[in-house]
């Protein structure tokens, strides 16, 4: 067998083992499950993870999923708890605890602590006979069968079943409290799911004197220098009491040279494109984007409450990062 194929029989064998391993824990998920998403649905403090070693890399991202999805949490390193971090834990804290021997010398550490503050303690290990479990609240089984390392000594296996079990438990506590993708992005405004559920077209339009717009019974020449000065390939077109009635655009202008139009003669009305595409300042941009491309158009104009505000591009949107 060569070299690569032994590699791939091998990536494999871990992924097939942790894969067991997950689905064993699954089928073994019980009422304790039910109990501690209860204890952490009436948790009016934060959420605290903990975990030493590979467990405590684990219990920061679980403490990460768990903030990003309506559950407040923070992850506190249980070697600098005893000195000094146990502070941060108030008593309508829940302690979420890792460790998969369920013996880590720092977890245990923080117990007595805790159980004089009143904290409840839900322990996510693999024993159930260890210290952690038995002192614990409530014990999750986060344990595997063997682990994934030919060894059969590197956290492996076990760390992705307690890294599952961990997602498992945002996720059921997210559906709990309705949680929403409008939720979500407020706790990502960074990500692109947050700049389209965030960013809404008052956001990016040009407005003010920015905003390209011509009176219907202006000369097409003046409508080409307003959409040179403004820089959008278009112009809104109103009316003498400012009511949008057209749009003007760089197609508008091909077509009326195509008929022979004189530049210096003819009105803008006479050209331009009525009753145009509009957009309200308040939709989102994703959805400004959504209507671009299903009609095939690069511009929009904007109005609030029926009257013209704003108008927006697509390259107004690329930079607001929403395509």
């Amino acid at each position: 067998m060569s070299e690569i194929t032994q590699s791939l029989a091998q990536a494999r064998q871990v992924l097939a083992i942790e894969a067991d391993a997950i689905t064993a824990m699954a089928a073994r998920l019980d009422h304790r499950f039910d109990a501690a998403c209860t204890l952490l649905l009436g948790c009016t403090g934060r959420v605290v993870v903990t975990g030493m070693g590979k467990s405590g890399h684990i219990a920061r991202k679980i403490a990460a999923t768990l903030a990003s999805t309506g559950t407040p949490a923070m992850f506190v390193h249980p070697a600098e708890a005893v000195h000094g971090d146990l502070g941060m834990i108030r008593a309508d804290d829940v302690v979420l605890a890792l460790s998969y021997s369920g013996e880590s010398d720092e977890v245990l550490a923080i117990l007595p602590s805790l159980k004089r503050l009143g904290v409840k303690v839900i322990a996510l290990a693999g024993r159930e006979e260890s210290t952690l479990a038995r002192a614990a609240d409530i014990w999750l089984d986060a344990g595997v069968a063997q682990e994934a390392c030919p060894l059969n000594l590197a956290p492996t296996a076990s760390t992705t079943a307690a890294l599952a079990l961990g997602d498992a438990l945002a996720v059921a506590l997210l559906d709990a409290r309705g949680f929403k993708a409008e939720d979500f992005a407020l706790s990502h405004p960074g990500g692109s799911l947050g700049r389209r559920l965030l960013v809404h077209v008052r956001d990016v339009m040009h407005a003010g004197e920015a905003l390209p717009v011509v009176n219907d019974d202006v000369l097409l020449r003046d409508a080409l220098l307003e959409i040179s000065r403004k820089g959008m390939g278009m112009t809104a077109v109103v009316d003498g009491a400012g009511v949008l009635v057209g749009v003007f655009t760089d197609g508008d202008l091909r077509r009326a040279l195509d008929d022979g139009r004189d530049v210096l003669a003819t009105p803008v009305a006479q050209v331009m494109t009525r009753n145009p595409l509009t957009i309200d300042a308040d939709h989102l941009a994703a959805e400004a984007v959504q209507v671009m491309e299903q009609r095939r158009i690069n511009g929009l104009l904007v109005l609030d409450a029926g009257k013209l505000v704003g108008a927006l591009n697509m390259h107004d949107l690329l930079r607001a990062r929403v395509v």
